[in-house]
């Protein structure tokens, strides 16, 4: 067992896919880690449907998975914050509350795949690209040696992570 357990947080506008994603993957493949959530500043008040189907498709678990406000763990008793990542150029770019314990914070952007339009394959083909950028994000995150590398390295490693394939922005906006 690890010493010490990261709370990450992904945070979207909607938080109704890419950031459901993100919780579901890091908590799937944290091996105890990590402790992921995700939230909104404008949430849906439900998770996707087709962001269930394709973690399940997976075989990552989706019992618990909400849609809710990023209000939620701001307030005193929520849990304490190590990482913050917005995967959405809208929240990247909101005034979020200011979070306890100054935790560190990076835009990793990826295009919504709740807002494709047309056939059923082309939206499916957006959500599992989403998915495939984001486990491919949160493995290269996981693998980090984060108990031993400063806060201005870690800063550096958590931005080139947000530009890896898939990333919406050509430069990083920090939350």
């Amino acid at each position: 067992m690890p010493d010490r357990v990261y709370n990450v947080l992904f945070l979207c506008t909607g938080n109704s896919a890419r950031s459901i994603l993100g919780e579901a993957v890091l908590n799937h493949v944290g091996q105890g880690r990590f402790r992921a959530y995700s939230a909104g500043s404008a949430p849906k008040g439900e998770v996707h449907p087709m962001t269930l189907e394709i973690l399940e498709k997976v075989g990552i678990p989706t019992k618990g998975l909400r849609s809710k406000a990023w209000d939620e763990f701001a307030v005193p008793g929520a849990p304490k914050m190590d990482f913050i990542f917005t995967v959405c150029d809208n929240a990247a770019g909101e005034s979020c509350p200011n979070w306890p314990g100054q935790p560190m914070t990076a835009h990793w952007g990826i295009e919504d795949p709740a807002a494709v339009q047309g056939h059923e394959f082309k939206q499916r083909a957006a959500f599992e690209d989403a998915l495939r950028y984001l486990r491919n994000r949160i493995g290269a995150f996981t693998n980090l040696p984060l108990a031993s590398i400063d806060r201005m390295a870690l800063n550096s490693k958590l931005e080139s992570i947000g530009a890896m394939d898939g990333t919406t922005t050509k430069s990083s906006n920090v939350a």
